[in-house]
């Protein structure tokens, strides 16, 4: 995992635009407080930039902090330039996963399995996967892939970011914005991070969402992640440790917008996972979170000309918000640069 030993910790060299001072107008606004804005606004804070992150929710409210989350291109296009972002973000990962108390982020063991022959999906050459022996695949599957990952327990390392941002000077703030234009009265430039919100922002109607729900549950003694692989399955069925709790998934319904977990799909996630994990059937229930991914065509990271200021935008991450974030956040630091 050669590309795991890289050190990404240091993210950027100091930006020709930073300032000496800190004025209140910041050189960058970065719209949205999920991990991708949060990401996006450290690398530029640390580049030297004053920033500030302004957001109609907190990060613990954001489509992020429902994710499960493990290293994973999933639901994300063109898959050229997400191997590469993914690439950068593992690096950058598995650096944090030095401090896991810390950060939230470990590495950890484990499999993709799916329940029909297929090769190797493409990400797989990126962590070393090998493939499972037949004494790993669970009943009923038929072939599988053994690696290690980071897995992101969402909530601790959103707040890792906060503070991240604050020590670099950035600022976190609650404000929705109507348009572009709106926030680029408030700043030269503008990074748009606003995931699914984007569909009215600026407007993009090619910009939609798939909800996703996970329950959360004690830990029975899991250590290794799990998650089912198995080409067009209707549903989902993985499992990622956090210590003493486990995050098992989940669902991907087009189209719904509706933020209220449902105890069924709560009971439904259980129930298939227990079927591939027995010792989950038990567990208790701690919680139930609901999260909108923010799907497009392609991921839309690009300037967009204007004749209000700077507007990029970094949004449309689908499943893979987590895994792209920090590769996402170092191409928009090298356009602002270029």
């Amino acid at each position: 995992m050669n590309a795991m030993s890289a050190a990404h910790g240091r993210l950027c060299h100091r930006h020709p635009m930073a300032k000496a001072t800190r004025p209140a107008r910041p050189d960058v606004l970065v719209i949205g407080a999920g991990v991708t804005g949060l990401t996006t606004a450290v690398c530029l804070a640390e580049d030297g930039l004053t920033v500030r992150v302004d957001s109609d929710l907190p990060p613990g409210a954001t489509t992020s902090a429902a994710a499960g989350a493990a290293w994973d291109p999933f639901m994300i296009e063109p898959q050229d330039r997400v191997r590469q972002w993914s690439e950068i973000s593992l690096a950058d990962f598995a650096s944090l996963a030095d401090r896991p108390q810390t950060t939230g982020v470990r590495l950890v063991s484990g499999t993709h399995q799916s329940l029909v022959p297929r090769t190797a999906p493409d990400w797989t050459g990126t962590v070393g996967a090998q493939a499972c022996t037949p004494a790993e695949l669970r009943p009923g599957y038929a072939v599988g892939w053994r690696y290690t990952a980071p897995v992101i327990d969402m909530p601790h390392y959103l707040g890792y970011l906060v503070r991240r941002l604050a020590a670099a000077g950035g600022r976190l703030r609650t404000r929705r914005y109507g348009s572009p234009a709106e926030a680029l009265a408030e700043a030269p430039v503008v990074v748009n991070c606003s995931g699914s919100g984007a569909r009215a922002l600026v407007p993009d109607p090619a910009t939609t969402v798939v909800r996703g729900q996970i329950a959360v549950v004690e830990n029975p003694g899991i250590t290794e992640f799990f998650c089912d692989d198995t080409p067009d399955a209707e549903e989902l069925v993985y499992a990622y440790p956090h210590g003493d709790t486990l995050v098992l998934g989940g669902t991907a319904e087009p189209g719904v917008w509706d933020l209220r977990p449902d105890p069924s799909a709560t009971a439904a996630i259980i129930r298939r996972c227990a079927a591939v994990l027995p010792q989950v059937r038990d567990a208790a229930v701690l919680a139930a979170r609901v999260g909108l991914r923010p799907v497009r065509p392609q991921v839309r990271l690009a300037a967009d000309p204007t004749a209000h200021g700077r507007l990029l935008h970094n949004y449309g991450h689908g499943g893979a918000g987590v895994t792209v974030s920090w590769g996402c956040a170092r191409e928009v630091a090298a356009l602002l640069r270029g």
